[in-house]
């Protein structure tokens, strides 16, 4: 949004999936140093990179700890049809303060919570 130059606003909407993933992943979590630069929670660059090396050597995927909810985990899946049973859970609204996102909002409760 800062490279779009988006007003400040409710900007973003996104739905939260839950589903089943039966496949072998490869798995950033542990805290192994050499997945550290994978898992910068303020750039992409080394997650982008690794992400397509990792699917060059035919892996399906990875398994990695959130850096967004502390405690959570996150896959990245790099076929589709290694998911099942997809259901929507949460539509949850972000909001733009005009330098980052500092707020989201459940749409379903109208809850706000601030982001840290």
């Amino acid at each position: 949004m800062t490279q779009t130059r988006e007003g400040a606003g409710w900007t973003s909407q996104f739905r939260e999936l839950a589903l089943n993933v039966n496949s072998p992943l490869h798995d950033l979590r542990g805290g192994d140093a050499r997945w550290a630069p994978t898992l910068d929670r303020d750039s992409y660059a080394e997650s982008q990179l690794a992400g397509k090396a990792l699917r060059a050597l035919a892996s399906e995927g990875v398994v990695y700890p959130s850096q967004r909810d502390m405690g959570g985990e996150c896959v990245g899946l790099f076929f589709p049809d290694t998911a099942s049973h997809v259901v929507q859970g949460r539509h949850l609204d972000y909001h733009w303060d005009g330098r980052r996102v500092d707020l989201y909002r459940d749409a379903g409760s109208g809850e706000v919570f601030r982001v840290k």
